[in-house]
């Protein structure tokens, strides 16, 4: 099964993301002329600022006593300050974790949780036209982009996609359960739209993907108590923590939602969590890593444009050759939203129509991405 790329060994050497890389980097280089330092504190490293060259450095967000940032000023470095009384730090380095997230939720319940205060926070600065909050979006945005290419370096990873209505207790988000478990047990990084339904089902196999076959079954015993997200996000949230305190130690998947659907909290069982707060930039890049082929699981609107999402680039040959697309449910596809006779009609004749298929049942998803060189 795969493990996660090291963060360390792929990202950009010229980037600093923890004080652990700063501290080595000091020590090593004796230098940090040119190097980019990511929301790191260094109110304790006055002494290495102040005796060290930073010509051509950029601290983005990165605390530091006013003397060490007027002298790494006059060496010629660009310093981006941190931005007060936010409830998320645009310059991160890092991708969030479900912990993360979700702090506070036994304390305060979901609306105290860093991810709930993010929300609000975008709800109140969404209308307003600030020129300063449109730029801090879209620098959080892009710091996360470039923490999940740093994370996904040689990663195989497959794109689950499916509707955030699918309830636990289900028999729909059993299968997309397993589906998520088969996947990471044959060397897949899953990743999903980060959100509860088929997504977090398919986090959920992956997070399962470690134990014994019996501990799926179990958790998802478990998690039925709780079956959506409405009426009470706080609840659902608490009984997915509990299978983690339960089952700690689970395999790592990707997480890829958007505070654009406000409603809608992230699933806790994502290990890394690319959340943006642009739609359009998480839906697109969402299915641009999905490197190895992507599963549609039923859906309404939102599954419905994301196939053709990536039907697009496959058409065209944008991102060279296309990708395997997978959709699950004839009778959803041909009949209730009949995607799949569109899609299959624009394959035609054109190299995509080796790399698409439907199937009846999920059950068969993992087999036919296989076929379709997944």
């Amino acid at each position: 099964m795969q493990t996660m790329p090291a963060h360390a060994a792929h990202h950009n050497d010229r980037e600093i993301e923890t004080l652990e890389e700063f501290d080595a980097t000091v020590a090593a280089r004796g230098t940090l002329a040119g190097f980019r330092v990511q929301a790191v504190d260094l109110t304790d490293r006055t002494r290495e600022l102040l005796t060290t060259d930073t010509a051509g450095a950029v601290f983005l967000g990165c605390p530091m006593r006013e003397n060490a940032a007027a002298k790494v000023r006059a060496d010629g470095a660009l310093v981006f300050p941190p931005v007060p009384h936010l409830p998320f730090d645009p310059y991160r380095g890092l991708l969030y974790t479900p912990d993360e997230l979700f702090s506070s939720l036994s304390d305060g319940g979901y609306e105290a949780t860093p991810d709930a205060r993010a929300y609000a926070w975008f709800q109140q600065t969404k209308t307003d036209r600030d020129i300063l909050s449109s730029t801090l979006r879209a620098i959080h945005d892009d710091s996360v982009s470039d923490a999940l290419d740093e994370l996904l370096t040689g990663a195989r990873v497959v794109g689950v996609m499916g509707g955030h209505a699918m309830a636990r207790g289900t028999l729909g988000y059993a299968g997309a359960a397993r589906l998520g478990r088969e996947l990471a047990r044959a060397g897949l990084t899953v990743a999903t739209g980060g959100g509860p339904g088929a997504m977090e089902a398919a986090n959920l196999g992956a997070y399962a993907a470690p134990h014994e076959d019996r501990m799926l079954t179990e958790a998802l015993e478990l998690l039925a108590k709780a079956p959506g997200f409405s009426p009470s996000i706080t609840d659902w949230a608490a009984v997915a923590f509990e299978v983690r305190a339960r089952w700690p130690r689970g395999g790592d998947s990707i997480g890829i939602p958007t505070w654009f659907y406000g409603h809608e909290p992230p699933n806790p069982f994502a290990a890394h969590i690319a959340k943006y707060f642009a739609n359009a930039t998480r839906e697109d890049g969402l299915l641009v890593r999905s490197n190895t082929g992507v599963i549609f699981l039923p859906g309404a609107a939102g599954t419905v444009q994301e196939i053709f999402d990536n039907a697009t680039p496959n058409y065209y040959e944008s991102r060279g050759e296309p990708t395997p697309m997978v959709l699950v449910d004839r009778e959803h596809w041909t009949e209730r939203l009949p995607a799949w006779p569109l899609l299959r009609s624009l394959a035609r004749d054109r190299s995509m129509e080796t790399r698409i298929a439907l199937v009846d049942r999920i059950e068969e998803a993992p087999e036919a991405l296989k076929r379709l060189g997944g």
